[in-house]
């Protein structure tokens, strides 16, 4: 590592987390990956190599794997809250559990993470935090779970930003809307297509127009930034094309 900047990015292994782990690689960090799916970590390793990147198979929602691991840490630039989970339905039709599950990792984990990593960079007087939001927080149709758990990054960013501003720290979220992942590709063709249509530039975004964000917000220079909210999403935000 010697004297690199590290990084550590939650939901590591695939999608958007991937595009930024290359994305900080490539501006010389060191990045420490966290993903559950432990073969995603070695596809990881395999594809960057062990001096710019190391993996652990870590559960976000799990305390004592979040301690143990940052036990382990003497410093930290900067902390990205990726990893996250969908469980769509009607609120109807929802079991309570798919909420339960929703918020946990989706809003437990980064609090979790966002806990251990202040205590770090309020004593080393500096770094970067960027949550992954969405733009779901606004509101969608069958995701009363998810928008709820995105809604909480959100103002979880905004308190964090009010307690670590004086120690240097910024503190930032990043709302996706309509990215072209794994996740979107498995969506019904019709499906995809209405959403997509819906969206003013009427096009899906990239992994990596995320990843360019969120190198932004970790860099050094943007000292005088925190408690926003950015959206990645087309224009969707504004609500045009609806």
């Amino acid at each position: 590592m010697n004297n690199r900047r590290i990084a550590l990015v939650t939901g590591a292994a695939k999608g958007i987390g991937r595009a930024i782990v290359e994305r900080l690689i490539r501006e010389d960090y060191f990045v420490v990956a966290l993903d559950i799916n432990a073969a995603g970590g070695e596809e990881l390793v395999a594809a960057f190599g062990g001096e710019n990147l190391s993996f652990e198979a870590v559960d976000v929602c799990n305390e004592s794997e979040i301690s143990a691991l940052f036990s382990k840490m003497e410093r930290l630039e900067v902390l990205v809250n990726n990893a996250g989970i969908i469980r769509d339905n009607m609120i109807w039709n929802m079991p309570a559990e798919d909420f339960d599950v929703v918020i946990n990792i989706n809003l437990k984990g980064p609090w979790l993470l966002c806990k251990e990593a202040a205590v770090l960079m309020k004593r080393q007087n500096s770094g970067r935090i960027v949550n992954i939001a969405s733009r779901a927080w606004l509101g969608n149709r069958g995701q009363t779970n998810y928008s709820a758990s995105k809604a909480g990054v959100v103002g979880m960013t905004r308190a964090l930003a009010l307690e670590l501003g004086k120690y240097n720290v910024c503190v930032n979220a990043v709302a996706p809307g309509l990215i072209d992942t794994p996740l979107t590709q498995n969506l019904e063709p019709a499906v995809l297509q209405k959403l997509i249509e819906a969206q003013p530039t009427r096009t899906m975004g990239k992994p990596e127009d995320v990843a360019n964000v969120v190198a932004f917000l970790a860099s050094p220079e943007t000292r005088f930034i925190t408690g926003q909210t950015i959206y990645v999403d087309g224009g969707k935000s504004i609500g045009a094309g609806w």
